[in-house]
């Protein structure tokens, strides 16, 4: 007996030509905003695996600096966004935690690239996710997430304090924001396409 899937499979691949799956890697240290990023610009309800922060939680995240932060990313976020008739991006967050690194390794394969989310006020937490990303040999751009009563802050500076290289693109986002988040992807989706000629 053949069972049909649960899920209307037209939502995740339209019919009509043949497209391309891209995976896109959405990284960044925790409570960056991936999830809030995933959830903005997909085009299907993401799957997401939010759980409730306990106190036990507690001892290994550092709320410092979000302290309104209830929620956390216990496995991963999957999102979809269809960029042409051709090219279609799959959208993985990744969690924050240092105790979840060990899921990077499998989430990497096969990905062409990596957003990283870095929250200006905490820049040096992005140094473990920025060094993660480099270890498993993926193309990456910065997407500075603009958080509310943050200050802009100069890209030169941000390029030089994060020690990137002068062609690695960085752009102010808006998490919560459909567009915003989608010219962040367009950054980092042109910036792969000129690597790849």
């Amino acid at each position: 007996m053949v069972s049909s899937p649960s899920l209307d499979e037209r939502a995740y691949v339209p019919g009509g030509e043949t497209q391309t799956a891209v995976k896109i890697l959405v990284v960044g240290h925790f409570a960056v905003g991936k999830t809030t990023f995933i959830g903005s610009i997909s085009e299907i309800s993401p799957l997401t695996t939010e759980e409730t922060m306990t106190q036990a939680g507690e001892v290994v995240d550092d709320l410092k600096g979000v302290q309104g932060k209830t929620t956390t990313t216990v496995a991963m976020d999957f999102g979809r966004l269809t960029v042409s008739e051709r090219v279609v991006l799959y959208l993985f967050g990744t969690p924050g935690q240092q105790r979840f690194v060990q899921m990077w390794e499998d989430m990497a394969r096969g990905a062409l690239g990596a957003l990283v989310l870095v929250d200006p006020e905490r820049l040096a937490d992005s140094f473990a996710v920025i060094d993660l990303i480099e270890q498993y040999g993926l193309d990456y751009a910065i997407a500075i997430n603009h958080f509310d009563g943050t200050s802009s802050r100069d890209k030169r500076a941000l390029r030089e304090a994060l020690d990137l290289l002068d062609d690695t693109p960085i752009v102010t986002c808006d998490a919560r924001d459909e567009r915003s988040s989608a010219e962040a992807l367009i950054t980092l989706v042109r910036y792969l396409m000129d690597r790849a000629r």
